[in-house]
């Protein structure tokens, strides 16, 4: 049976197992919204979406005022506490719960950001069913008692390592991917190529598109998506360079197309250069380091993690015969 065809039942997150690690967003409404109706503070106060609050509204616990359950219609009044549940009431992922290898850099009631090992792939598909990030999370979070579906913010190819930000419900996650490409959320990229630039740093600005009929391979296209890429060389030997990197845009494979293009595949990348087991049996790609902010408290959090042993291998220069 296929990934396509396997179908699992929904799961309640609104049993008793997970209701003590429910997250709730509380505000105190103020003199100046006093009158306010409940949808308008939702929306414009709190900035939910339209979408979480058609979910949460049916739901006993979904909107409370003052510990009372009320509509979206609800007048309020000053001094009044307006309650709204964020965690997930099901799951619709349909991704099977498994045990599996997690390495948390940080958690709290609205994220987590972890270490993705190489070789792990963050989605179920062909041939990854229930070995996958998003299964290992949610077997995690059934093990915690954590009412929550995967809400990944943004995605690593499956074999690339490195920093990783998962949100915990629906709004975490909307807030972070809206902040994607901005200041608000950072991130760096090391990379070990084939060759070197020529120049020390600079910006490759090509254009991507879906290459043929392929439903994964990514090509340059004056008529596709605009795509940049800002590089950095660390490092240099005679046959690689150590690369750091910035994406200004996410597009699919954007980092592994972008160096191919300039004449410096990523080593390892069987996609866009030239596979070698021998030395690593993955495009030398790592997530190095993100920096955020937290998408409830507005703080800066910021996580790094070094260079892995099967990259820094590569860039040792091979013996003299």
């Amino acid at each position: 049976m296929t990934y396509s065809e396997q179908k699992t039942a929904p799961t309640d997150l609104t049993e008793a197992h997970y209701s003590h690690h429910t997250r709730y967003l509380s505000y105190s409404i103020p003199p100046v919204q006093d009158g306010a109706q409940v949808h308008t503070l939702l929306r414009h106060t709190l900035q939910l979406s339209a979408s979480l609050i058609k979910r949460v509204k049916w739901l006993s616990d979904g909107i409370t005022l003052d510990g009372l359950r009320v509509t979206t219609r609800t007048a309020v009044r000053a001094g009044q506490v307006l309650r709204v549940r964020l965690s997930d009431s099901v799951r619709r992922s349909e991704i099977v719960p498994s045990p599996g290898p997690l390495d948390l850099l940080y958690e709290d009631e609205d994220l987590l950001i972890l270490n993705k090992a190489p070789g792990i792939a963050v989605h179920p598909g062909l041939g990854h069913w229930d070995d996958t990030l998003g299964s290992f999370l949610l077997a995690y979070y059934d093990r915690c008692g954590i009412p929550a579906d995967f809400h990944p913010v943004h995605r690593l190819d499956k074999g690339t390592s490195g920093v990783m930000a998962v949100a915990k419900h629906a709004h975490a996650q909307d807030v972070l991917r809206r902040a994607l490409h901005t200041d608000a959320f950072r991130r760096e990229y090391l990379a070990v190529c084939d060759g070197a630039p020529e120049q020390a740093h600079g910006v490759i600005d090509l254009p991507l598109a879906h290459a043929g009929d392929s439903v994964i391979r990514q090509e340059v296209c004056s008529t596709g998506c605009i795509a940049r890429t800002e590089y950095e060389v660390l490092y240099r030997t005679p046959e690689r360079a150590l690369v750091r990197l910035r994406l200004q845009t996410g597009r699919t494979h954007q980092i592994r197309v972008h160096m191919a293009a300039i004449g410096c595949p990523l080593t390892g990348d069987f996609l866009y250069g030239r596979e070698n087991p021998a030395l690593i049996p993955r495009p030398a790609l790592h997530a190095h380091t993100l920096s955020l902010l937290h998408p409830l408290t507005g703080q800066r959090l910021s996580f790094t993690v070094p260079l892995p042993r099967d990259m820094a291998a590569l860039l040792i220069p091979a013996a003299a015969p």
